[in-house]
């Protein structure tokens, strides 16, 4: 629509033009720090990125309309690989990359060449990200927007790792990291494609033996060893007989090359197909069995040796595949192998588990119905199977001198025992493999000698962390959890890397910072860089002890600045600046960061920042589909921004990837929903429009208040606080939900009734329309300023303050009243749409008073549970009760289930509210009833001898549900 296409660029340069995002200290207000991960400028954003960044925006424009001087700053991530690994793929002219970049990001052919340059990529695509921030409407301070390659946030980065260096957090050696062989670097989840983090297993390498050679089975559960029935291996799989490190060893092909990468010195022998050892023995080095080597085509010669030992008793894996083989014996006489000598194989029980047979696997197996060992259900089988065992198993007699142990236990000890025997060795591989470089090598497991660390397994480290968590607040709250287990799991990470964008390793300048370990303390470095920009400051005079004193308080700014040549008011404004903004109120981020970014965040200020400058709160949100299906190029469904602001705009947009979901949940976007969001826009647009061009403020407050108009003043109370207590829990769904929907639903409702009457109290639909515009402000920005400058608004609707509930305007009473006239007309209308009649006239009768004595003494005496009988003897203690007794007991019989199921809250306030004025309420509603029924509307109370009633209706009146008669 041009409307809000003009409206976007109207109030964008407005904003600029005013400089009202411009955070600067201010002692007179509360501050508020928010940051929201920076991008990778390697790919334009698309619709996805939309929900983060959009929440974080929504949250500041809140928080600043609650009256805080609040600070939303952007940078750029340019550090690590992924930019680097594209540019090479553009410039090895691969097509589908390039059919992405034409065809998807809508980057002009003539473009392409100059983006095999890394920075010229980053630097397209920075400027492409932020045009679209600046277009969806963002309120970011933009003056302090920096790259991670700029040469002074280097130097910030030089500072931070030192100070951690000198703290013992940095460590030097060997460790596993995952690994890309053609990059020749460590692989972070940044690195990959798809983000996915790396996650290192230690497999255990038991050694069968099969004449003179070695076949070593790689298992996560080593003390399983003891019910191996037999060896599977791939007969279609190429396998190698190789010495390694002295010994003789059969594996795969794969596993020859990983090896390589683990420190093992390996040489090849010969080649040959899995099918040539099938039907062969080899002997269990823990129990000294004899077992057959049996084919299985599920075995991936990729994963670890490529080498795998069957317990069919516990891993439901291999019970299936021995079933399926069991099935199938007359595949196995090219092998050598009888029906006989396979369905002899029998399932061995090592491990007593309460609540399973002496065959877990078998239990879970055929439970879940599988019959093929294909079946995805395995994978859940398996997990049930382990973890049962793992938490309440115990080793049975069979495990030799490990009987009795806990099934935690007995795995470290069989493990360490085998190994001290020369029986077993150790080998590392990806457990969520296959996990693929950017550059679209597989990744695997390297051994990395003379490596770099950042040390999140120090305890003492893991303590601080823990302490700072403790004290956060954590959206969604049920993620603390993770977050706890992910302090736990930590360990050594390998924080540099030998080729890339970023710093350098002050102290071993061939190393440079990885983009997982150079992005944990930024946002202090958000805080001064302006006064870095402005006041032209170069990375040489930015040392050290420029940035003790700036962000720890070491030294005198004398000294420093006669040292630096920083002048000394320069100096004091940045650490001044830093102790206004710090510490970080608010972390916004996606719940996949949390392994990572998130926590190395809190590992990071809890290193080098005193604890009253810790983080405050981390916000984290899910993914958004696109009607229903995960966002990915290869569905065809990826929205750039950009693409999806000129198709959708701005705020449809804004609000469509924050109304589907709450913050556990993903969202979907679709063009439906944004449809529905822009024609929520418009109607409130014309109405507004209509409202405020029609009356003048002093015209409509002339005319008194009628019932109605006093519910919608009530009602507005309602969502209002409704509203407020959303986004402080950052339930912007519901906050939506509340503002543009419930609200906007009274409003019709208040329209329809005021269309009846003759008194139009306009200034109540402008004071309405004001809160709702008011209260949308952080969510559609644009529209609602146009809005408020249509209404009058002298200031930004962006900084006027957020909408209060009004105590004095709440009023119970008639939010009941006009609830009893909603339900009447549903009522109504139900018993016309049953009977399919045409009325022509329709009787109400309002409940007997005594009948609302009854009622409200009821709703007293069930704040604590009463039972008829005692609720009838306290009523007839009333003479006039006692006096229709029969009437009281049967009347009382019709309501005491329905109030005894009342929500207490309920209870309460129809206690506060009292007896209504039925009679009145419906008389004042005549015209209104009429109109919506098409019927002449007859009102007579219960106790009207008079009342016309011919099917006797009047005795099922019942407080705030009048009877009904229709002809």
């Amino acid at each position: 629509m041009e409307f809000l296409k003009r409206i976007e660029e109207k109030w964008q340069k407005r904003w600029e033009n005013a400089r009202i995002f411009e955070a600067n200290p201010d002692p007179s207000k509360p501050k508020f720090f928010i940051t929201v991960a920076y991008p990778y400028p390697n790919s334009p954003q698309h619709i996805g990125h939309a929900r983060t960044y959009t929440l974080a925006d929504v949250y500041a424009r809140y928080m600043r309309m609650q009256g805080y001087n609040v600070l939303l700053p952007m940078a750029f991530h340019y550090t690590g690989t992924p930019v680097l690994a594209m540019a090479k793929r553009l410039a090895e002219n691969d097509q589908d990359l390039i059919d992405d970049f034409i065809n998807v990001y809508k980057v002009p052919k003539e473009k392409l060449k100059d983006l095999t340059d890394p920075l010229k990529m980053a630097r397209y695509f920075h400027e492409e990200i932020k045009e679209g921030m600046r277009r969806i409407g963002y309120s970011i301070d933009w003056r302090r927007e920096f790259t991670t390659v700029d040469p002074q946030y280097n130097r910030f980065i030089e500072w931070q790792f030192h100070k951690l260096r000198e703290k013992g957090f940095i460590t030097r050696g060997s460790h596993p990291v995952g690994w890309c062989p053609r990059c020749g670097n460590p692989v972070g989840q940044h690195d990959t494609q798809g983000d996915v983090e790396p996650e290192i297993g230690d497999f255990t390498l038991i050694k069968f033996r099969h004449e003179e050679w070695i076949l070593p089975t790689a298992t996560l559960r080593p003390e399983t060893v003891f019910g191996v029935t037999n060896i599977w291996l791939n007969p279609k799989a190429t396998y190698v007989k190789a010495v390694v490190d002295r010994e003789k060893w059969i594996i795969s092909q794969e596993s020859a090359e990983k090896l390589k990468y683990q420190n093992r010195k390996v040489t090849v022998l010969e080649s040959f197909k899995g099918k040539e050892l099938i039907g062969k023995k080899a002997e269990n080095p823990a129990t000294n069995r004899e077992i057959y080597i049996l084919p299985a085509e599920f075995v991936d010669p990729k994963n670890a040796t490529g080498v795998v030992m069957s317990v069919p008793g516990h891993a439901p894996y291999d019970y299936a595949a021995l079933e399926n083989i069991k099935s199938e014996t007359s595949k196995l006489t090219e092998y050598g192998l009888t029906a006989n000598i396979v369905k002899s194989i029998r399932a061995i029980s090592i491990i007593e588990v309460p609540g399973y047979s002496e065959v877990p696997a078998a239990d879970v197996v055929k439970r879940m119905g599988i019959k093929e060992q294909t079946d995805p259900k395995l994978e859940d089988a398996t997990k049930e199977v382990y973890r049962h065992e793992f938490h309440n198993g115990k080793m049975k007699s069979n495990a030799g001198k490990y009987a009795g142990l806990s099934v935690a236990e007995a795995k470290e000890k069989v493990k360490q025992d085998l190994i001290a025997e020369g029986k077993a060795a150790t080998m590392y591989e990806l457990l969520n493999r296959p996990v693929k470089c950017r550059c679209g090598t597989e990744c695997i497991v390297k051994i990395f000698e003379d490596q770099w660390f950042i040390d999140y397994g120090n305890p003492e480290w893991k303590t601080l962390a823990h302490k700072c968590l403790e004290k956060m607040r954590i959206f969604p709250e049920e993620l603390r959890a993770e977050y706890e287990y992910v302090i736990e799991w930590l360990h050594e990470k390998a924080c540099a890397r030998k080729s890339g964008l970023g710093t350098k390793l002050p102290w071993d300048p061939e190393w440079i910072i990885e983009s997982l370990s150079d992005s944990t303390i930024y946002m202090a470095y958000y805080t001064i860089v302006r006064h870095v920009k402005e006041h032209k400051i170069k990375q040489n005079h930015l040392t050290d002890e420029v940035f003790d004193y700036v962000f720890l308080g070491i030294g005198k700014a004398e000294e420093i600045a006669e040292k630096t040549n920083i002048d000394i008011a320069v100096l004091e404004g940045m650490r001044k600046e830093f102790l206004y903004f710090y510490p970080l109120d608010s972390r916004h981020s996606a719940h996949e960061l949390i392994p990572n970014h998130l926590t190395f965040m809190i590992f990071n200020h809890t290193a080098i920042f005193p604890e009253k400058l810790w983080p405050r709160q981390i916000v984290t949100n899910g993914h958004v589909t696109m009607q229903g299906a995960k966002m990915s190029k290869s569905f065809g469904n990826i929205i750039p921004l950009r693409e999806g602001l000129a198709t959708f705009d701005a705020d449809p947009i804004r609000l469509s990837v924050l109304a589907t979901a709450e913050l556990l949940q993903d969202a979907d976007f679709s063009p439906s929903v944004a449809k529905v969001m822009r024609d929520k826009l418009e109607r409130l647009y014309r109405l507004v429009t209509q409202t405020f061009q029609s009356s003048t403020e002093k015209e409509s407050k002339e005319e008194p208040l009628t019932t109605i108009d006093r519910w919608m003043l009530s009602r507005l109370q309602d969502h209002i606080k409704k509203a407020t207590e959303a986004m402080e829990k950052l339930e912007v769904r519901k906050a939506i939900q509340t503002i543009l929907f419930e609200l906007d639903q009274d409003l019709q409702w208040y329209q329809k009734r005021k269309a009846s009457e003759k008194a139009k109290t306009l200034h109540i639909l402008s004071e309405t329309l004001k809160a709702q515009t008011l209260m949308l402000t952080p969510f559609a920005p644009h529209t609602c300023e146009e809005l408020w400058e249509t209404m009058g608004g002298k200031d930004f609707a962006s900084l006027h303050p957020w909408p209060k509930p009004d105590g004095k305007k709440v009023d119970i009473k008639a939010e009941e009243s006009e609830s009893l006239i909603m339900n009447l007309l549903d009522d109504t209308r139900n018993i016309i749409k049953a009977t399919k009649m045409a009325p022509k006239k329709v009787f109400y009768y309002a409940a007997a008073q005594w009948k609302w004595k009854v009622y409200m003494k009821a709703l007293e005496k069930s704040l604590e549970k009463v039972e008829q009988t005692s609720l009838i003897r306290e009523l007839l203690k009333d003479p006039y009760l006692k006096a229709i007794a029969k009437e009281v007991a049967v009347f009382t019989g019709k309501i005491i289930d329905e109030i005894n199921q009342m929500p207490q809250e309920r209870k309460q306030k129809l206690i506060a509210v009292g007896p209504i004025n039925e009679t009145q309420v419906l008389k004042d509603t005549e015209r209104f009833l009429k109109s919506e029924i098409n019927a002449e509307i007859i009102i007579y109370e219960e106790e009207n001898k008079e009342r016309y009633d011919p099917k006797n209706r009047a005795h099922l009146a019942k407080p705030l549900r009048p009877a009904i008669y229709i002809e």
